[in-house]
């Protein structure tokens, strides 16, 4: 694959193939990233996410795998380290949203363990697996980070999904513990907190969200751009913050500011 002489650091992005995931590998291909995608397979996407980072002058690969599937992460880890002699960053972005959204009375305990599964059971043991690798191979390229993708659900309740919102804030929660653990080892652990992003998981709500922006939802009264989520995770992986871990980093033009 590459020669153990190469300085560049790499990054594995976990629901890399689009969407937040693609502008969070393209924009650490801009800061100097290699970067290892991860997806449930490789299709038409992919590709075109591979070229993306050709184009910015990064190398880069696919490896398939379910975050969820916990006997796949030894395998997963193994290949994303061996991909480019090493990983400096995991950005722990893949998750989902609710199957529909309803009436937290009418909520099943099967869609609540879909989302604890892929939100938030799966991040947290690849952490574990990869922060491991890390540790083992002290002395090595830094800086070191992992950079866990939450939501501004976080912190604001939405009843018609809340096994969602209780995914993302214990992924919070969990950015914390490991920011803990790892701190004395060199590596930071920080959370982003995307607002309303323009994906295919909120397009079908385009026309609430336009309504509520229109009416002041956010101070900066636009929708938010994947680019936004890629640059802060970039900043963040590239150590640019070298005095900052376990924090929340909000990119949602100002949702988060509590307001009379």
């Amino acid at each position: 694959m590459t020669s153990p002489l190469c300085s560049r650091p790499a990054a594995l992005v976990t629901g890399g193939r689009r969407g937040i995931g693609r502008a969070i590998a393209v924009a650490l291909a801009g800061h100097g990233f290699d970067v290892v995608l991860n997806d449930l397979e490789h299709d038409s996407d992919v590709d075109a996410t591979l070229a993306q980072l050709e184009a910015a002058g990064a190398r880069s690969t696919f490896v398939a795998g379910d975050i969820s599937d916990l006997s796949g992460h030894t395998a997963l880890v193994e290949k994303a380290w061996s991909a480019f002699d090493g990983l400096e960053c995991l950005v722990n972005n893949a998750g989902v949203s609710v199957a529909q959204r309803g009436d937290l009375l009418d909520a099943t305990p099967e869609s609540f363990d879909r989302l604890i599964r892929i939100n938030l059971r799966g991040p947290y043991f690849l952490t574990q697996a990869v922060a491991r690798r890390m540790l083992d191979a002290e002395g090595g390229r830094s800086p070191r980070s992992i950079v866990n993708v939450t939501s501004a659900n976080a912190f604001a309740a939405s009843p018609d999904r809340g096994e969602y919102c209780v995914s993302k804030i214990s992924l919070s929660m969990m950015t914390k513990l490991y920011a803990l653990r790892l701190a004395g080892h060199g590596i930071a652990v920080h959370e982003v907190r995307p607002g309303v992003i323009r994906t295919a998981m909120t397009a079908v709500a385009q026309e609430r969200y336009d309504r509520l922006i229109g009416d002041g939802l956010t101070p900066i009264a636009r929708w938010g751009e994947p680019e936004d989520v890629g640059r802060t995770v970039a900043t963040l992986a590239s150590g640019a913050l070298p005095f900052s871990t376990g924090d929340a980093f909000h990119v949602d033009g100002g949702l988060h500011i509590p307001k009379l």
